[in-house]
């Protein structure tokens, strides 16, 4: 009897798991496919955080991608001479490897995009308040990748559709034109605008996430990229107006550059890398493509990359003597080198005595005899900024993706500066634009400029393109591309200039000394990256084996060696002529 019941049981049992078979579909949590997963805000939730995870890998913004742009522009140099040589002399070679390290990851984030975007409604007024600030987060990464990538790659695919691309090994579309990425970057960023709340809502939204003042300055760097200055201008005054959030500058621009709570997502900070602060960090570094352990560092290697040799780091890259002697030109109103010079270029100066942690390198204390330099063999002048050289905190680089300082890719000062040149650009020198130039100038504790020192647009722009940008932003990311926005490759004057200001001596003796390109004929330590510069090589090449692998792909400027100047000229884009500031 008992055995009875136990077959009927058991007969029961598969008949029962026989009729529901088409019912039962049990879905692994960690084997989800795009056909399983994301159809709720939680899953999409997962998303948001998988995007921002990819723009801070190695070819975005945590190594190569950043600092590929800081030595493509004329304020900082390659001294290692070799891995970021071809970049800094602007001949990167279309077998290089590293070349596409920024196409590889801008496009993971794009997939990334473009899935959650493809279960998004596109009528907003459908979504709930958790759904439009997933839609705005993703739009807003989106628009950033896109901006990266026509930046470096001038003519990249455009994709915006979830189904057109699913792999990196698997064909993308054809190129699509600058203007053409450039209109969707544009309109990423302003259905961000409308979507995202401000850093004034606070939590997570003042710590970190993409938020309606981030989308509206890179809505206005956008702009400015084919010179829509009119266009820019009034979305900067309501950045400053506050429509968009409160922001305001630091009181020391030491607080910019510094790792803590205290220190990050500030008050100056439209939107910034996230990096996990040293020692609170994973022990597994995320080399890879795509990385998948749970116990990652997530911190950049910024700082291996600018750091001296001395010190433990990789020596890569150093500021350019035109930068150096360009603070040294200025002093403040009480008599003193621009405290900017502190936090951008770690050299010893008598004026650091009683100023932040005086004249350190690491926490070792420097003194007037001490020759320190990036590289031991090829020297350099060591950069401060994104490095722990000036923080007072720790002895030496743990190399690797370690450096726990978030970067601040675009700060509040930029709107002031930006909102200057447009203002220039549309209505010549206003006191309007010199008083957004002062408000920088002040935090510095420089003199104010005056307007009637300023008697022509050119003249202007002359100050803020190669004195106050650089002194404000100098080795950051965005410097190669104000020099595409501006012209500066399509001009022989500021062709020239270019050459004038990034002439560097490799020694390890006088890198403090002024140099002149016109000595590079006499002088053999001295060297000039724009000497190797051909046409169209303002761009990175869009590397072979990815127009191996895709058919419908081709190579853009750098390619082919293709002057841009005429498409540039025929736009109505201009470049404004050098202009002599000491007259």
């Amino acid at each position: 009897m008992k055995l009875y019941k136990y077959s009927l049981a058991l007969i029961l049992g598969f008949s029962t798991l026989f009729s529901c078979n088409d019912k039962l579909e049990l879905v692994n949590p960690n084997q989800q496919t795009s056909s399983t997963f994301g159809f709720n805000a939680d899953d999409l939730e997962e998303s948001v955080i998988a995007a921002y995870n990819h723009i801070r890998m190695e070819g975005s913004y945590a190594r190569v991608g950043y600092t590929i742009d800081v030595c493509r522009g004329d304020e900082a140099w390659n001294s290692s001479q070799v891995w970021y040589l071809p970049f800094d002399d602007l001949n990167a070679e279309v077998t290089s490897d590293i070349t596409w390290w920024p196409w590889r990851e801008w496009y993971y984030t794009i997939n990334v995009c473009n899935f959650a975007l493809s279960r998004c409604d596109e009528d907003n007024s459908q979504l709930s308040d958790k759904m439009k600030r997933i839609k705005g987060q993703m739009l807003f990464l989106r628009g950033l990748s896109y901006y990266n990538l026509v930046g470096y790659y001038q003519n990249p695919p455009l994709i915006t559709d979830y189904a057109d691309y699913s792999s990196l090994e698997g064909l993308y579309k054809g190129n699509s034109t600058y203007d053409e990425v450039l209109d969707q970057v544009e309109k990423d960023f302003r259905d961000a605008m409308e979507l995202l709340p401000s850093r004034d809502e606070g939590g997570e939204w003042a710590g970190g996430r993409a938020t309606c003042g981030a989308a509206a300055g890179y809505y206005a760097r956008a702009l400015m990229m084919r010179q829509k200055y009119s266009d820019a201008l009034p979305v900067l005054k309501d950045i400053i107006g506050e429509k968009y959030g409160t922001y305001r500058l630091m009181d020391n621009y030491g607080d910019n550059f510094r790792e803590g709570s205290a220190y990050e997502n500030n008050a100056e900070s439209l939107f910034e890398v996230q990096f996990l602060d040293y020692g609170s960090q994973g022990t597994d570094e995320e080399w890879t493509p795509v990385n998948t352990s749970p116990n990652a560092t997530q911190g950049s290697a910024v700082e291996s990359n600018f750091a001296p040799g001395n010190y433990g780091g990789w020596a890569d890259i150093s500021a350019s003597p035109w930068l150096y002697h360009l603070f040294r030109e200025e002093r403040t109103t009480k008599g003193t080198l621009d405290p900017r010079l502190y936090w951008t270029i770690g050299t010893y100066e008598p004026d650091w005595a009683d100023f932040e942690y005086g004249n350190v390198a690491y926490t070792y204390t420097l003194t007037a005899s001490d020759n320190i330099v990036t590289n031991n063999i090829y020297g350099g002048l060591p950069i401060a900024k994104y490095t722990n050289l000036r923080t007072g905190l720790y002895s030496s680089v743990v190399t690797g993706l370690r450096c726990g300082i978030n970067l601040r890719v675009m700060r509040y000062a930029d709107v002031l500066l930006l909102a200057a040149e447009c203002e220039n650009e549309v209505n010549g020198p206003t006191q309007q634009a010199i008083d957004w130039i002062n408000e920088v100038r002040n935090r510095a504790d420089l003199p104010n400029l005056e307007l009637q020192d300023f008697n022509n647009a050119d003249k202007l722009f002359e100050q803020i393109a190669n004195v106050e940008r650089p002194k404000e932003f100098g080795c950051e990311f965005g410097r190669g591309f104000d020099l595409i926005r501006w012209g500066f490759f399509y001009d022989s004057g500021r062709l020239q200039q270019l050459k004038e200001h990034s002439t560097v001596r490799r020694s390890t003796e006088g890198v403090k000394d002024p140099v002149s390109y016109s000595d590079i004929a006499t002088d053999s330590e001295l060297k000039c990256p724009y000497d190797t510069y051909f046409p169209g090589h303002e761009f990175l090449p869009i590397v072979q084996q990815l127009m191996n692998n895709n058919p419908n792909l081709q190579g853009n400027s750098a390619n082919y060696s293709t002057d841009n100047s005429s498409y540039f000229s025929s736009n109505g884009w201009k470049v404004r002529p050098v202009v002599d500031l000491s007259r």
